[in-house]
C-alpha cells in the first residue's frame, strides 16, 4: 500500500494535466459534452472534464486559400473554356462550420463551379476575357451569401486561368499579332511624320535665321553707308567751314592791314592770271581789269625808265 497510493496520485495528476487544454492564438476548439455541443473555447487555458467532454474539432481562424481545379464552362456563344478559381475564405463561426455542412470545402467548390457556369453562360467569349473583375465580384457576392449559414466568410474570389479551345487561342494569337503589327506600323508612321515635321521645322527655322541674318546684315550695311555719308558730309562741311573761316580771317587781316590800291591791283592781276591759265577759249575781261592792265603797263614802263 505504501507504493500504490503514490502511484495513484501520480496517475491522477497526469490524468488532470492531460485534460488541461491551452488554445493557441488564431485557433478555436469546439467542445462537446456527452455528444452535444457544449462550448467554443477561444485563446487561453481551459479544463476538459474527463470522459464527459471532448474536443470535437480544432478550427483555424486565419484566412485560408483553396485552389480549385479547372472547371469546364460554356459561354453564351457556345465556346467551351476551362476556368480554375482561387477562393480566399475565413471561418467566422466555428460552431456553424462544424455543424452547418458536411465537408465545407467540397461544398464551396461545388457552389463555385455552379455559380461560375451560371455567370459565364450569360457572357460571350470576348466579354468573358475582358470582364474578370466583374465575374470575380459576382462570384464572391453569391458565395459569401451562401456560406454565411456555414460560418464561413468568402473574402475574395479570383479567376486564375481562362483557357479557351486551342483553335480559338491560335486565332486570338493571330489577332493579337496583327494588332501589334498594326500598332507598330502606326507608331512607325507617326515617328516618320514627327521626323519630317522636325526636319521641316528645322529648315524653316534655318531659313528664318538666315533671313534674319541677311536683314540684320543689310541693316548694318545701310547703317554703315549712312554713317559713312554722314561723316563724309560732316568732313566736307568742316572743310568748307575751315576754308571759309580761313578766308574770312584772311580778309579780316587784309582789312586790318588797310592794303593800298596797288596791292589790290596786283591781287586782281593774279586772279586774272589764274583765270587765263584755264582751258576756256574765250575770256571776257572787265573794263576795270583793262584799265588796271593799262595802269600796270604804265608802271612797268616807268620802272624801266
Amino acid at each position: 500500500m505504501e507504493f500504490v497510493i503514490p502511484i495513484i496520485i501520480v496517475l491522477i495528476i497526469i490524468f488532470l494535466v492531460l485534460n488541461i487544454k491551452i488554445v493557441p492564438q488564431s485557433k478555436a476548439y469546439v467542445v462537446e459534452r456527452l455528444g452535444a455541443y457544449k462550448d467554443t473555447w477561444q485563446t487561453g487555458v481551459h479544463f476538459k472534464i474527463p470522459l464527459i467532454e471532448r474536443v470535437a474539432k480544432i478550427v483555424s481562424l486565419k484566412e485560408q486559400v483553396v485552389d480549385f481545379p479547372p472547371q469546364p464552362v460554356i459561354t453564351k456563344d457556345n465556346v467551351t473554356m476551362q476556368i480554375d478559381t482561387v477562393v480566399f475564405y475565413q471561418i467566422t463561426d466555428p460552431k456553424l462550420y462544424c455543424y452547418g455542412v458536411e465537408r465545407p470545402l467540397s461544398a464551396i467548390e461545388n457552389l463555385t463551379a455552379t455559380t461560375l457556369r451560371n455567370i459565364i453562360g450569360e457572357l460571350e467569349l470576348d466579354h468573358t476575357l475582358t470582364s474578370r473583375d466583374t465575374i470575380n465580384a459576382k462570384i464572391r457576392g453569391i458565395l459569401d451569401e451562401a456560406t454565411d449559414a456555414w460560418g464561413i466568410k468568402v473574402n475574395r474570389v479570383e479567376l486564375k486561368n481562362i483557357l479557351p479551345p486551342k483553335e480559338i487561342q491560335d486565332a486570338m494569337e493571330k489577332q493579337m499579332k496583327a494588332e501589334r503589327e498594326r500598332r507598330e506600323a502606326i507608331l512607325r508612321a507617326e515617328g516618320e511624320k514627327a521626323s519630317q515635321v522636325l526636319v521641316a521645322e528645322g529648315q524653316k527655322e534655318s531659313k528664318i535665321l538666315a533671313a534674319e541674318a541677311d536683314k540684320q546684315s543689310a541693316i548694318l550695311h545701310a547703317e554703315a553707308v549712312k554713317e559713312s555719308k554722314i561723316r563724309e558730309s560732316e568732313g566736307e562741311a568742316a572743310a568748307i567751314l575751315a576754308v571759309e573761316e580761313a578766308r574770312a580771317k584772311a580778309i579780316a587781316l587784309i582789312n586790318e592791314a588797310n592794303p593800298s590800291q596797288a596791292f589790290l591791283t596786283i591781287r586782281s592781276l593774279d586772279a586774272f592770271e589764274k583765270a587765263a591759265d584755264g582751258k576756256a577759249t574765250k575770256i571776257i575781261i572787265p573794263s576795270e581789269i583793262q584799265s588796271i592792265a593799262g595802269l600796270a603797263q604804265g608802271i612797268i614802263e616807268t620802272v624801266k625808265e
